[in-house]
């Protein structure tokens, strides 16, 4: 008996998935595009017809306010304009997580844990 135990323990410690944090999530997803430092300057950026924007200035470009919420739009794919390469996914499309709640003035938004770690990470590399 005690080995069922140990046995469905196990088990279950294979089911739970392992927290992601958000340079682990740039990195697996980001990085080969915009570079390992948010420069826009990875490997696959040779390729494109259209260079990867700088990810350290998003804060300097909106006036030294990180768009949290643009950000998080642009990742998913659900707000982007005209000027966005189709080279860069759509994330929205697959799977960035279970849902956490995020409060914002009192609202809560239910938001892709993936995507927002990967925010998060991004308003942390801003210059």
């Amino acid at each position: 008996m005690r080995y069922v135990i140990i046995l469905l323990a196990l088990g279950l410690t294979a089911c739970v998935e392992e927290p992601i944090d958000g340079r682990t999530a740039y990195m697996d997803n980001c990085a080969s595009c915009h570079g390992v430092d948010g420069k826009g300057d990875g490997p696959a950026a040779r390729g494109l017809a259209v260079a990867p924007p700088d990810l350290t200035t998003i804060t300097a470009r909106n006036g030294g306010v990180f768009p949290t919420d643009q950000v998080m739009s642009t990742i998913d794919g659900l707000d982007r304009g005209a000027h966005f390469s189709a080279a860069m996914p759509e994330f929205g499309a697959g799977d960035l997580g279970e849902t956490v709640i995020v409060e914002e003035q009192g609202l809560g938004t239910p938001v892709p844990m993936k995507l927002l770690v990967l925010t998060e990470y991004l308003e942390s590399i801003q210059q």
